[in-house]
């Protein structure tokens, strides 16, 4: 009799996250990439160690929620803290088959609303070390760009 394993790749996905002491481990320096235009960064923008101008240096952890890095963004740039700013994260990281980077979205928030998004983790999104956060920052008066999954008709 052959045993057969019930387990679905959802059930794989969903590994309990190890909880991070922040008092005991050492933080890690996230590199983040900000455009205030609604858009990410284009991958090209990532290749022979160059990378965008405008960069931010935050020292976090594993565990952070978007939120959490949302209000650290703030913080730096007074204009995205109006209510209805939205953020949309995305990673960036080397493509292991190339010299070029490859960029996958992750998540958003809304500055003074919450959202579904709001609780995830670079962790849970499988965030390395070495990886870019990218955050396309779109103001309040400007609806964010329809992706290719959101198309108009």
């Amino acid at each position: 009799m052959a045993l057969e394993s019930r387990i679905t790749q959802e059930e794989i996905k969903k590994e309990p996250e190890k909880p991070i002491d922040r008092e005991k481990t050492c933080p890690l320096l996230l590199r983040v990439f900000t455009t205030n235009n609604g858009r990410h960064h284009r991958v090209d923008e990532f290749v022979r160690g160059n990378v965008p101008s405008s960069e931010l240096q935050i020292y976090t952890w594993m565990d952070a929620t978007l939120k959490e890095l949302t209000s650290l963004v703030k913080e730096v740039y007074p204009e995205a803290r109006k209510k209805g700013t939205h953020f949309s994260f995305a990673i960036v990281y080397p493509d292991p088959r190339g010299k070029m980077y490859r960029l996958k979205d992750i998540g958003s928030t809304m500055s003074g609303r919450k959202g579904a998004d709001d609780s995830m983790t670079l962790q849970s999104q499988r965030f390395q070390i070495g990886d870019y956060l990218d955050i396309a920052i779109t103001p309040p008066n400007r609806a964010p760009p329809l992706n290719a999954r959101m198309r108009p008709f």
